[in-house]
């Protein structure tokens, strides 16, 4: 048999444990514990479960959709799109056709600006913050 250490546990007890950790918890051969399952009950109750476990689906990874990559030298995907679509400049619609999400942002933007405007002003903030609350004030 392997040595045994004991050791403090959390509520003040001692606990043998054997020195090789990598016995784990079973032994080997017939005094191995199948940890897989739940400890059981009644008797059949491991059969049982074994059985239900053997039944259940399993995702498999070829079951799950894959993204598709397209490289960057591809033939474009809409080619009816101009380049410039959504731009102030060349073809096609401007940018009135994006989502407004400028005002969402100023207003979290002018939320924090009190706090900011107090962090700014403290004797050791670094100036590089100071120009950044400046810059946020003048956009916002």
């Amino acid at each position: 048999m392997g040595a045994i250490r004991t050791r403090f546990r959390k509520d003040g007890g001692l606990m043998a444990e054997p020195m090789n950790p990598l016995a784990g918890k079973a032994g080997p051969g017939k005094f191995s514990v199948r940890e897989d399952l739940p400890p059981s009950t009644q008797y059949g109750e491991r059969k049982q479960m074994q059985e239900i476990i053997a039944g259940a689906p399993t995702p498999s990874a070829a079951s799950e959709p894959k993204p598709r990559i397209v490289p960057l030298t591809a033939p474009t995907e809409r080619p009816e799109t101009p380049l410039t679509s959504g731009m102030d400049i060349g073809e096609g619609p401007g940018s009135e056709i994006l989502p407004n999400f400028r005002q969402s942002e100023v207003d979290i933007v002018n939320k924090y600006i009190p706090t900011l405007n107090a962090m700014a002003s403290q004797p050791d903030a670094p100036q590089s913050f100071r120009l950044f609350v400046r810059y946020l004030q003048g956009n916002t």
